[in-house]
């Protein structure tokens, strides 16, 4: 982007989008994109109480922290 000021062109910086990496809510579907695994498989671990979820209404959404929470808690059990 350029500006015309007093006969200098002034560029100014693009606006930085923000981080698709930022979001820390997911619904189901992009929830098990995340995990990696079908959307029954989230529903199943948020049925066994393995993960929490918040509930809109009949909508559905995990918190980024608890999935990342239970792949390390994954990854310990495996050992």
């Amino acid at each position: 982007m350029e500006k015309e000021n007093d006969n200098h062109k002034v560029v100014q910086k693009p606006r930085k989008m923000p981080s698709p990496l930022s979001k820390r809510l997911y619904d189901l579907k992009e929830a098990a994109g995340y995990l990696a695994r079908p959307v029954y498989s989230v529903r199943t671990l948020i049925w066994n109480g393995k993960i929490p979820v918040i509930k809109e209404g009949r909508k559905m959404y995990l918190d980024v922290y608890d999935m990342d929470a239970y792949i390390e808690w994954s990854k310990e059990r495996m050992i």
